[in-house]
């Protein structure tokens, strides 16, 4: 495939508290001005890394999303990308024309009128008349902006300016489209024209870096993920693997697993007792974070103190407000268990999909043996979270305000 954008070992560094060298000379000057004793008595330099060795590439046709907290170096990635800042080291190839939509009204010329700012910004591209000419009326009718056309930039609101700065960067046949989180500024109706005006780029072979929180949207527009923190990679793949582990690391979920042997507000014989809980992908590793819809696998941990027989491993899942949702054991699914001998071992409860909305659920653990014989029960302290998802892969998560669960589904719509 054909490369669209390389970057290598790409770093920014800022100055704080100085002029900075990568500054233009007007800038540097009037910062001057502003602030001339700014800098006096100060021998130590203070220096901050937005980016480190940031090193990637995306084929034409690929539509990138870029995760990470504020502060996190993604701004300044698009920016260093846009050619709107320089990097202080490393290297960026960009193929053919670049559109960036990093803040509202981007390229914009308040004293010009929105029809002469198209054509300005088609000029930028290197786009002749005709060009634009043959997308105005399209891109006019995308931003929703045909009565105010004429009208000057600077009377436009926030909300016009988004639209018609998105119009202006989807529709003049960029090779690579770069979009900020200006997205969330527009109304819902409005993002929907956006995701679908990018996967029409998608499709005709443009290369699209997409910067957001709305992590849903990134899931269902982007093939890959990149996730930066502090200003380097932490994980570069498929964007619904990265986004689960980017959400993993801050959400405080469940970490992979908890230890039952310290519980002590338990009861049962002892003779065989839970003594730890994995949380796993389907693939056998740990599962830091469990969103709506995944696959999970509960990995029960036991020790038996003696030789115990007709063992029955039950699980049992509760809302918040304490409604069973679900008890599931290896005696309902007629699995046998004649006897389990002293030592160690696990069993393992796999679950297709979690189909639950985003929450806080609680469970009990139960082991019973032979004459409903109670070896072991954990009713408090087992928490499982879950968490938003875009489980029906349009962009929309699923919220805890749309009821307990969901079940797989599609709707079909005769011809109107």
């Amino acid at each position: 495939m054909t490369i669209s954008i390389q970057v290598e070992g790409l770093s920014k560094r800022y100055r704080i508290g100085r002029l900075q060298q990568d500054l233009s000379l007007r800038e540097q000057l009037v910062e001057f001005v502003r602030r001339p004793l700014k800098n006096f008595g100060r021998d130590k330099e203070e220096v901050i890394w937005a980016l480190r060795d940031v090193s990637f590439r995306a084929n034409e046709g690929e539509v990138v999303g870029i995760v990470g907290r504020n502060g996190a170096g993604k701004s300044t990635l698009l920016k260093i990308l846009s050619r709107i800042t320089y990097p202080t080291s490393g290297s960026v190839k960009v193929k053919g024309r670049v559109a960036s939509l990093l803040e509202v009204g981007t390229g914009f010329h308040e004293e010009l009128t929105g029809r002469e700012n198209v054509y300005l910004n088609g000029s930028i591209l290197g786009m002749r008349k005709r060009e634009v000419n043959r997308h105005f009326d399209t891109i006019v009718e995308f931003a929703g902006v045909e009565q105010f056309i004429d009208t000057p930039i600077k009377r436009y609101s926030s909300g016009m300016r988004l639209r018609l700065g998105f119009a202006v960067a989807a529709h003049l046949n960029p090779d690579v489209l770069i979009v900020d989180e200006v997205l969330a500024v527009g109304d819902a109706g409005f993002q929907k024209k956006c995701v679908k005006a990018m996967e029409g780029l998608r499709n005709t072979g443009r290369t699209v870096l997409f910067v957001s929180h709305n992590l849903a949207a990134v899931e269902h527009l982007c093939s890959r993920g990149i996730w930066i923190d502090a200003g380097q990679v932490c994980m570069d793949g498929e964007a619904k693997e990265v986004i689960k582990a980017y959400m993993g690391a801050f959400s405080g979920g469940q970490s992979g697993g908890m230890d039952l042997a310290a519980i002590e507000k338990r009861v049962g014989s002892g003779e065989i007792r839970y003594t730890k809980i994995e949380y796993l992908n389907p693939d056998g590793t740990q599962c830091g974070i469990t969103r709506s819809g995944d696959a999970l696998v509960l990995r029960f941990h036991y020790h038996a103190e003696k030789t115990v027989r007709e063992l029955s491993f039950e699980f049992l899942l509760y809302t918040p407000m304490g409604t069973l949702l679900t008890w599931t054991s290896t005696w309902q699914h007629r699995i046998l268990i004649p006897e389990i001998r002293p030592g160690d071992g696990y069993v393992d409860l796999e679950i297709d999909s979690i189909n639950l909305v985003p929450g806080t659920y609680n469970f009990s653990l139960l082991l019973f043996g032979e004459d409903a014989k109670v070896h072991d029960k954990i009713e408090s302290g087992l928490v499982l979270e879950i968490e938003v998802s875009d489980v029906y892969n349009c962009g929309r998560v699923l919220e805890s305000r749309w009821g307990i669960m969901y079940f797989p589904q599609r709707w079909r719509i005769p011809a109107l």
